[in-house]
């Protein structure tokens, strides 16, 4: 049996404000962009930048966790899959898209907000075991079950 891998691991700066959405279902959606970009000196000597932008989407727990501490400008790394799908334009056309779709979140950023003061905050998109104001938590899946020893 063929095995492949699909993981996505970026650091970088939301471009705007998380967009939530629900589904039919009542399930929540974040969309956002991601900026990585990457620094470099030329034969010449001289700096060069060049930034990418990743289509971000995250579901359920962790889009509801992104609309709550997640603004543009937040510095995160983001853990996932990379995906594309298609779609019909409003022309009619058949457009593709790809995008990352978010498995886990650490938020790389400390700045104040109206609830909290500072947060380091690892969230997960299946599950948040903890989250504590004014101090670093640490919140990720419990996979130890899933360790056959």
């Amino acid at each position: 049996m063929a095995r492949s891998l699909n993981k996505v691991i970026l650091i970088g700066n939301v471009g705007k404000d998380p967009n939530v959405r629900y589904t039919a279902k009542g399930d929540p959606v974040a969309t956002f962009p991601l900026a990585t970009s990457e620094v470099w000196r030329d034969k010449d000597g001289q700096l060069q930048e060049r930034t990418d932008w990743h289509n971000i989407v995250a579901w359920r727990k962790l889009a509801e966790i992104i609309q709550e501490l997640v603004k543009k400008g937040s510095r995160l790394f983001v853990e996932g899959r990379i995906q594309t799908r298609s779609f019909e334009d409003r022309a009619g056309e058949k457009r593709y898209i790809t995008e990352i779709v978010a498995e886990n979140m650490l938020i790389l950023d400390t700045r104040s907000n109206n609830h909290r003061n500072s947060y380091d905050n690892a969230v997960s998109g299946n599950e948040v075991n903890s989250y504590s104001n004014n101090q670093t938590s640490s919140a990720s899946v419990d996979k130890e079950d899933d360790l056959p020893f």
